[in-house]
């Protein structure tokens, strides 16, 4: 029985959002947060489908919490259309959920331990963390095999990019999660970067160069994601925008930063102004080395991401369907199959 999987990523970079990013779904699983002990029961039973997809939603960006985000509109969605989820969280750091998780990576270790009891600051406590997962798989084995084959399994991971690119207990992990000798998991990664980007052309680059870092570490399929949507609707127009979702060099000539600031550099000015630095002609050759290499692999392409609006959620939802074959495998089976169910329409 082969189950799916989506990892969701972004760069790394800026601080830690403030919880208080959770608001716009209110569901009945609030109250399931006091109950975290009995997290097992929570598996949110439907019986529709009759395979296992497996999202592994390694979340990462520059607000971690924003994964999370996702994740909560990815679980209300498939709620709506009756498909079942289960929920892992796999970031040692998470305070705060939506909907509670149906295993916990805090239940085996939570970063708080690593950093106490071993000394280590939070980048060591969160390797920590994931090599002491590693060290106890079954922890995941034992979540994970008994689920029946309509569960879409949904992994939270954490936020900091390096984890993917530098170190490979990641890779480690998606191929345990994948191979057939163990859970036999069809993975594939969804990056998020948030669509905020698009108005500094370098830092957009530098998300999209950790989103083919990873591609290539993580070795399955991949999908890239410009989320935050709602936020630059106004600031871009869509013309532009099309643009961003298959980056090209031609960005960078009309970088606004760069138009807004006169010439590139004209040579005057402090040379200790980092600014100056940023923008200056070798800043802009590397840029445009970056670009040049992302635009020759074709690498790299964005969908569009808004979690506010039900059906930009769905879309990207289909897109992961489709990457893994889930629909393929919900086709009715034999009727010898023991646990043949008719299918309904949901």
């Amino acid at each position: 029985m082969s189950k799916y999987g989506v990892m969701v990523m972004g760069p790394a970079g800026a601080g830690k959002v403030s919880s208080h990013h959770h608001h716009h779904h209110h569901h009945h699983q609030q109250q399931q947060q006091q109950q975290q002990q009995q997290q097992q029961q929570h598996h949110h039973h439907f019986h529709f489908q009759s395979s296992m997809l497996t999202i592994l939603l390694s979340v990462s960006g520059f607000a971690p919490a924003y994964g999370s985000t996702f994740c909560a509109s990815l679980i209300t969605h498939l709620n709506l259309n009756r498909r079942s989820a289960f929920y892992v969280n796999l970031d040692p750091a998470a305070e705060s959920f939506e909907h509670a998780p149906d295993l916990d990576i805090k239940d085996l270790i939570s970063l708080h331990d690593a950093m106490e009891e071993v000394g280590l600051g939070p980048n060591g406590g969160l390797i920590y963390c994931f090599e002491f997962l590693m060290e106890n798989l079954d922890f995941l084995t034992e979540a994970l095999d008994s689920l029946t084959e309509e569960y879409l399994i949904i992994f939270d991971m954490p936020g900091q990019i390096e984890l993917y690119t530098h170190i490979p207990i990641l890779p480690a992990l998606a191929r345990f999660l994948s191979n057939p000798g163990n859970l036999d998991i069809r993975l594939c990664a969804a990056y998020l970067l948030e669509a905020t980007f698009v108005v500094d052309r370098a830092k957009f680059f530098a998300g999209t160069l950790s989103a083919m870092s990873a591609m290539i570490m993580l070795e399955v399929p991949h999908l890239n994601v410009l989320s935050k949507m709602d936020l630059v609707k106004d600031q871009v127009r869509k013309k532009d925008l099309k643009r961003f979702l298959t980056p090209d060099t031609g960005l960078l000539d009309d970088d606004p930063v760069a138009v807004a600031s006169g010439d590139v550099d004209d040579g005057r000015g402090d040379v200790h102004d980092k600014d100056l630095v940023m923008r200056g002609k070798s800043f802009e050759r590397l840029n445009r080395a970056v670009a040049g290499l992302i635009e020759s692999f074709s690498m790299v392409n964005y969908l569009k991401l808004d979690v506010t609006d039900e059906d930009s959620v769905g879309a990207i939802l289909s897109y992961i369907d489709d990457i893994i074959q889930y629909h393929e495998a919900q086709e009715p089976k034999e009727l010898a199959d023991d646990e043949f169910e008719p299918q309904e329409e949901a």
